[in-house]
């Protein structure tokens, strides 16, 4: 759970700093490929109005910061 973790605060970091102009959809695979090399099952990867994300982790911004990508487990 730890690893998992850390991987999505590292993605997160990633995602925002250097993608913030990128299409959802290209960000939201990348982010997406990178989790699944890690291993982890059963998450999903959601497109989100910025601000909009109650209880789920942010891991990237897109569409010159106007949307974001949220990571939900389960």
């Amino acid at each position: 759970m730890k690893k998992i973790l850390v991987a999505v605060g590292l993605l997160s970091l990633a995602g925002t700093a250097f993608a913030a102009g990128k299409p959802c959809e290209e960000l939201k695979s990348e982010i997406a490929a990178k989790i699944d090399a890690k291993g982890v099952p059963h998450y999903s990867l959601e497109v989100v109005d910025k601000g909009t994300s109650s209880g789920t982790q942010v891991v990237g911004t897109c569409e010159g910061g106007t949307k974001e990508i949220v990571y939900k487990r389960g």
